[in-house]
């Protein structure tokens, strides 16, 4: 139940503390993302949200600050930035305190802790903020029970650090998942970034099952459905012959980009005469659209419980991308173009770091548009309990 005006009042009344942050505006988002990191961690343990008041100034009083709703919707954008994983539980609503306008951010404790900004845990102790050392983190971790935490961040069994290629996640992800001033500042090993991302426990022993579908050699050795099959068939159904066929079972850090190396060799292009010497080429789809559908396929997918892959089904007049399970979360069949949930947070967080998916919910939608002006009709879109398929029709030439 939200907490009323006078809660909060009281709250602002005794300043900033374990659990309450006044800005004045929006103008440091970080700052904001780091306090709502902060308080998903709940050092304390206290169990009991904490608030950032945007529109107070540092003694408490109203900044003056005019909340409209284009404010409120950029603050509930932030957690879908990428920049906070996992996905803090937050609120924002307007209220009137202090006499003025002010957007209040509730943030619950998170299930999962640590939770981590730009790669980098942050605590509160009393009203001041800090980067949690690695104790504190170790004691984070402790809270989580093994039997509650969802299935990319459990302990993969049977797997061990030679499973996964720490040489890609050192040159490549870790930078793009840490900030380079935290880099700098910090001596901590390789284990123990990959660590604090989740690709390894918390004890930085063995990998997560996360860690091995993004940075694993062969994930599917330990979780079967780990792989991508790519097929062209001849004609227009399965009952006809097999023109290629490409496996994809390594992790989605090397996935992505065979995906990438593969549409355009898939995609066929039209050529027509144009002005003078001039052609206009069509492509048969574009690849951005197929790109992001496969890409949500294979992040949002169940991988727990289910040995099938994800496919692309490449057809003479159409492309399916089928990826195992269902909907889930809050998106429904009605609102799934303008909301995400997470099945895989870790997944999605990884893939927003590299800058491989759109990052506020605007994927499907830009698909669409690039269909639409390709050419091509809308996709059918079929949502089953088992699965979700997409299907996408070629562009007339």
């Amino acid at each position: 139940m939200p907490a009323s005006d006078a809660e909060l009042e009281a709250l602002i009344a005794h300043g900033e503390g374990e659990r309450c942050e006044f800005k004045p505006s929006l103008s440091q988002k970080d700052d904001i993302l780091r306090d709502i990191c902060a308080f998903s961690n709940d050092l304390a343990d206290s169990g009991a949200p904490g608030y950032v008041f945007v529109g107070l100034n540092d003694d408490g009083s109203s900044a003056g600050l005019t909340v409209d709703g284009k404010l409120l919707d950029t603050i509930s954008q932030m957690r879908l930035q990428g920049k906070v994983a996992p996905f803090p539980s937050m609120t924002v609503e307007k209220r009137t305190l202090r006499g003025g306008d002010v957007a209040v951010i509730e943030v619950k404790p998170h299930r999962y802790p640590p939770v981590l900004h730009e790669g980098s845990c942050w605590i509160r102790v009393g009203a001041v903020r800090a980067v949690a050392s690695q104790q504190d983190e170790i004691r984070l971790a402790e809270r989580r029970r093994a039997g509650d935490v969802a299935f990319v961040y459990r302990e993969a069994l049977g797997a061990d650090l030679d499973d996964l290629d720490l040489g890609y996640c050192e040159r490549v992800y870790v930078p793009a998942a840490i900030s380079r001033e935290v880099l700098q500042q910090n001596e901590r090993s390789l284990r123990q970034k990959l660590a604090s991302l989740r690709l390894l426990t918390s004890d930085a022993a063995m990998p997560t099952y996360g860690g091995l579908l993004l940075a694993g050699f062969d994930p599917s050795v330990h979780v079967p459905g780990a792989r991508l099959e790519f097929t062209r068939f001849e004609g227009p159904d399965r009952s006809r012959a097999i023109r290629a066929k490409n496996e994809l079972d390594s992790g989605l850090f090397s996935v992505f980009q065979q995906v990438d190396e593969l549409l355009p060799l898939y995609i066929e292009v039209s050529v027509t005469p144009g002005e003078g010497l001039r052609h206009v080429e069509q492509p048969a789809y574009p690849a951005w659209a197929l790109r992001e559908y496969i890409l949500n396929g294979l992040i949002h997918r169940t991988y727990e419980g289910t040995a099938a892959p994800t496919r692309v089904d490449w057809f003479d007049d159409h492309v399916e991308i089928t990826s195992p399970g269902g909907l889930y979360g809050c998106v429904t069949k009605d609102n799934f173009r303008r909301m995400n949930d997470y099945r895989n947070e870790l997944l999605a967080a990884a893939a927003q770091a590299m800058g491989w998916v759109e990052k506020r919910a605007q994927g499907i939608v830009r698909a669409e548009r690039l269909l639409r002006e390709n050419g091509n009709p809308t996709p059918e879109y079929v949502f089953e309990p088992e699965y979700v398929l997409v299907s996408v029709r070629s562009a007339d030439p």
